[in-house]
């Protein structure tokens, strides 16, 4: 089977959005985990607790980030390229957030030491904070635009600072980012605890969850009436519309809800957003459901973000013509293709590899669980 171009490209729309969509979900309540560890554990025993429920998976989560950058530096690389030089610098802290990761989890007990296993407490939830909050920052900026140019050898050119990337909207989508990973986590401790653990992760489901409703809507009403967003006015043809600088863009108040208007089955993902958050919530008695309903509020403000924007990738503040859409900034048509296949055969193998992985690890991490297993657990 050979698609057509068009077809290609928005297909790899959709692959993207399922790899964004899995990483949030699954490296989701690893870095959710990592931000509430100094809060949730109040004893050593407890923290180390909090600690193996992730350390058996956490790894696995970690590729579906890798994984989506791979893919849209194959799929997109105008947009990666792009990417990588207006958010350098917090691409970077990203990364050194992350370096914490397996040295926390391998060192923290290597000393018996209050104060080295604190130093450590910290630096994990580091390595969750930053992250969610960065990429929450990211999202919101790329709602409101970035400063680029192309030159016409479509070399890209990012006008603006690090300290831009800061502003109020982007604050704002950065603490949504923070407070729904914080619920996620705290949903899958509930999950997997018991105890004194258990019961305050109910009380985080509440109190994350309703600041990150509380966030959706506060952004949802920002995005329709104080942010511009970007319309493409001249005639797209999917096939022949593939020079980023040939395309006529407006920037109006309310055009990210233009698609909701044109499309509305697209109202099913600010709607499951908004009901995964509130039913997580409220079935935080229920670990098992509060879990799945989670997954699905934070699918629901991802595609959310994917539809208000579509076609739009990466819009251009500074020269609106020149924003990135899914058709003119795909590789060529063998490119995707091929690659095409290689998802279609992987994919399921590396899903069906992580659920059996989920299905051996699963069940409840105790206190004494940690104490029979001192030189084997975290």
């Amino acid at each position: 089977m050979i698609f057509d171009y068009a077809t290609l490209k928005l297909i790899w729309w959709l692959f993207i959005l399922v790899l964004l969509v899995g990483f949030a979900v699954t490296d989701g309540f690893d870095m959710g985990v990592a931000i509430l560890l100094p809060f949730l554990g109040k004893t050593n025993d407890e923290r180390r607790v909090i600690i193996n429920t992730v350390g058996p998976v956490w790894e696995g989560n970690q590729t579906w980030f890798i994984t989506a950058g791979g893919a849209t530096f194959a799929a997109w690389p105008l947009v990666y390229a792009t990417a990588f030089s207006g958010f350098y610098i917090a691409l970077l802290l990203v990364l050194f957030s992350l370096f914490f990761r397996p040295a926390g989890f391998d060192y923290r007990g290597k000393i018996d030491h209050p104060a080295w296993r604190s130093f450590w407490d910290w630096a994990l939830f580091c390595s969750g904070t930053i992250p969610a909050l960065i990429f929450g920052v990211a999202v919101g900026n790329l709602l409101l635009g970035v400063p680029f140019h192309f030159e016409p050898d479509l070399r890209s050119f990012y006008t603006g600072t690090f300290w831009q990337l800061l502003n109020p909207f982007a604050l704002l989508t950065g603490l949504l980012g923070v407070a729904m990973l914080a619920m996620h986590g705290a949903a899958y401790l509930n999950l997997r605890t018991d105890e004194a653990v258990q019961e305050r992760s109910k009380r985080v489901i509440q109190l994350a969850g309703t600041g990150a409703i509380a966030l959706f809507i506060l952004a949802g009403l920002w995005i329709a009436y104080g942010v511009d967003g970007y319309q493409v006015v001249s005639a797209i043809n999917g096939n022949d519309y593939i020079d980023p600088l040939n395309k006529v863009v407006e920037r109006t108040t309310g055009a990210w809800l233009h698609n909701y208007r044109q499309f509305p089955w697209m109202l099913l993902a600010p709607a499951s957003g908004l009901g995964g958050l509130l039913l997580a919530v409220y079935c935080r008695q229920h670990p098992r459901r509060t879990f799945v309903f989670s997954g699905f509020g934070i699918a629901g403000i991802i595609l959310t973000a994917a539809c208000s924007m579509f076609p739009f990738i990466m819009p251009s503040s500074s020269q609106p013509n020149h924003s990135l859409t899914l058709w003119d900034a795909a590789s060529s048509h063998l490119t995707l293709q091929v690659m095409f296949w290689a998802t279609v055969i992987f994919l399921p193998l590396i899903m069906l590899y992580t659920s059996w992985v989920y299905r051996v690890m699963r069940g409840t991490v105790t206190t004494q669980s940690i104490k029979d297993n001192t030189h084997t657990a975290y």
